[in-house]
């Protein structure tokens, strides 16, 4: 028996437009990407994946940081003690090739590594190691007020996992319940995300972002040993380094956040997102601040190849 991934046509059960989908080494329609429901991924969590994006250029549609992705999701893959059966450059081409074949000029870029349904016992070993990548229209992750006027976070009660419970530095499916049980519980409050913290309340991140501060003209960066690494993290610290940004990394608790100047969080779906408000208490202003503006705009020329000194950052489509 299969599970459709798709219901007809290029239309995801959720409405998205998938297109078509790299699947096992195939373009394949959206519609004939199936997957059994017993499937080991599915009853167990055990999967990785990568988040990424391609961006309009005036050199066509450009993926941004491409090969730093591919090796995260191989590097997750090991993580979880999957056999390695793709290198990076038949990730990225794999990627590359999505992208080409919808013709998207920009996208959201989903890869995904998962055991297949060979066998249904909590050891995945029997089970064959399946690969795809889709790509979708994805807008502004949190809405356009959210950037406007800066994002309004709450603190969760669920407290990130440790890297003595789940693998935190592999970008696995399973480590995800953990986020989005932080993510519904900020929606139904009202807010626009969740901010977690450690077990010994330190800040870790957002559910799906990482975490800056700016105070007296230096940039920190959260700084966390169980943190995903985060590749949009590593841009905006390069980006502020050129800008001229003193940047110091640094662990923080969220009351360090309440006064700071300006807060904000990046990750490849939220790109650079202010945030205006955490736990009802205004940032700053309580408005999306000029600094998290600025590193938002020159993100984004970087990630459209309009700032030579990041243009190696992208892999343009039509080479």
């Amino acid at each position: 028996m299969t599970l459709p991934l798709t219901q007809t046509g290029s239309q995801t059960s959720s409405g998205i437009d998938a297109g078509y989908i790299w699947f096992d080494g195939e373009l394949v329609p959206a519609a004939e990407a199936k997957v059994s429901v017993l499937t080991h991924a599915l009853h167990y969590g055990t999967s990785v994946f990568e988040g990424i994006r391609a961006y309009a250029t005036a050199r066509g549609p450009a993926v941004f940081r491409l090969k730093e992705h591919a090796e995260r999701l191989l590097d997750s893959a090991k993580i979880l003690g999957m056999p390695r059966t793709l290198s990076v450059d038949e990730v990225s081409e794999a990627v590359l090739a999505t992208v080409r074949k919808n013709g998207r000029d920009a996208c959201y870029i989903r890869p995904l590594m998962w055991y297949g349904s060979d066998s249904l016992g909590v050891n995945p070993g029997k089970n064959r190691v399946h690969f795809m990548v889709a790509t979708m229209p994805w807008g502004v992750y949190l809405g356009e007020d959210a950037v406007r006027e800066g994002a309004k976070l709450v603190t969760s009660s669920w407290r990130r996992s440790p890297g003595d419970v789940l693998p935190t530095k592999a970008k696995a499916g399973g480590n995800y319940v953990n986020s989005v049980l932080a993510n519904q519980e900020a929606k139904d409050g009202g807010f626009d995300e969740a901010l977690l913290l450690d077990k010994e309340g330190y800040v870790a991140e957002g559910s799906g972002e990482n975490i800056f501060f700016l105070k007296g003209g230096t940039l920190y960066p959260i700084a966390h040993s169980i943190n995903l690494r985060g590749i949009t993290r590593d841009s905006v610290v390069q980006i502020a380094t050129w800008m001229g940004t003193p940047v110091e990394p640094t662990m923080a608790t969220r009351d360090e956040l309440y006064i700071a100047d300006e807060v904000f969080m990046v990750g490849t779906a939220a790109e650079v997102t202010p945030v205006s408000f955490i736990d009802r208490r205004p940032i700053g202003s309580g408005e999306a601040g000029a600094f998290s503006l600025k590193m938002r705009e020159v993100y984004l020329d970087a990630a459209s190849g309009k700032v030579p000194e990041f243009e190696h950052w992208l892999s343009y489509i039509n080479r």
